[in-house]
């Protein structure tokens, strides 16, 4: 028997934001995926909340500081459905492209750290959030759930994503392993925060930690990075210490293979631009033999995860009849288990059980 394993070219993006703009962000990486569908690409990755931007003013002074920012960024963060979201989705239908598209998502009054990947014929496959955001991050944004730790089934191959520090999460990354991970998608944000201050911020780090993830699941690891520019310099940093503490550059997108190997040339750290990598699913058979973390390399007699999917939905709104209120005994359980199952079934569209 002949099996056809799919292959592609995939890009990343190491480009700035026109920070705190909406509109021109948008416009920005429509731009940009042209640019990739142009050259071959079948499926691009932008960086962690590169619309409208990371909020790097949370990490260069007090909150009252900061706090300047703050309408500006909620006003200019993406809103699914919004005509700005659809001019991304169209963009992907237009281009025959996957899009896997970093966001501060805005639903109501608040905001989460969002990647939105959608499919080449411009219907959407996943809405995630970050699961836990880091530090400071969480003055900012609000946090995912389980059914954000999924995997999807696509053209492509099975594809997953992780925001950042999401990579330094040993249960989340197994079980995005557990759920046969084929290409995923290591959305972060510029490495040029506290440069020589704060060693696990930089580069070193966490291109290590996508490089890590590509080995122990045995799968591609495509790493968008974004890159402060000038303008976002001269925007937050109003002295001399929070231009040591936020410089400009920090661009380091890369994309790894399944044996760890970075496989194309990186760019300068301040150049904007896209790397390319022709993907070959087949690759992941040969590194899974080697050790596939989740099937015969694990000892599940001593260790195993736990992973819950159930949304965390704030309100769930439900309704009963007058005979189910006064349900007692003997149907009482049957009821609970019918409301169980109404719960459940509010679960994601496109997110499947972890293995």
């Amino acid at each position: 028997m002949s099996v056809t394993h799919p292959k592609f070219k995939a890009a990343a993006v190491q480009a700035a934001p026109v920070f705190l703009d909406l509109d021109k962000t948008v416009d920005k990486s429509i731009a940009l995926i042209e640019e990739a569908a142009a050259n071959g690409a079948s499926l691009i990755a932008f960086p962690e909340t590169f619309i409208p931007g990371y909020p790097f003013f949370i990490w260069l002074d007090s909150p009252v500081w900061g706090m300047q920012f703050i309408q500006r960024y909620h006003d200019n963060s993406l809103v699914y459905g919004s005509p700005q979201a659809d001019r991304i989705a169209k963009a992907a239908k237009d281009n025959n492209i996957m899009v896997v598209m970093g966001h501060s998502e805005k639903q109501g009054g608040s905001l989460y750290m969002g990647q939105w990947i959608i499919g080449a014929d411009g219907n959407t496959i996943a809405m995630r959030r970050k699961l836990k955001p880091t530090h400071v991050e969480r003055t900012v944004f609000g946090e995912g759930d389980g059914s954000d730790l999924s995997v999807f089934e696509t053209p492509l191959g099975r594809v997953g994503a992780l925001c950042c520090w999401e990579h330094l999460q040993p249960l989340s990354k197994y079980a995005m392993y557990a759920q046969n991970e084929q290409v995923h998608i290591a959305s972060w944000p510029s490495f040029s925060l506290y440069r020589g201050g704060a060693y696990a911020l930089g580069p070193q780090v966490n291109n290590a930690a996508t490089q890590i993830y590509a080995v122990e699941g045995g799968c591609f690891a495509i790493a968008p990075c974004a890159v402060v520019s000038k303008e976002m310099v001269d925007m937050m940093c109003t002295d001399d210490m929070k231009k040591q503490l936020l410089l400009q550059g920090g661009g380091f997108a890369t994309i790894y293979a399944p044996d760890g190997q970075l496989m194309h040339a990186p760019l300068p750290e301040t150049e904007e631009g896209l790397v390319y990598a022709d993907l070959d699913l087949g690759m992941i058979s040969l590194a899974k033999a080697a050790a596939d973390p989740a099937g015969h390399y694990s000892r599940p007699d001593v260790t195993r995860l736990v992973l819950d999917k159930t949304p965390g939905d704030r309100v769930v709104l439900k309704q009963r009849s007058g005979s189910e209120m006064t349900r007692t005994g003997a149907d009482a359980p049957a009821a609970a288990a019918a409301t169980r199952s109404d719960i459940l079934s509010l679960v994601k569209d496109g997110s499947e059980e972890a293995a």
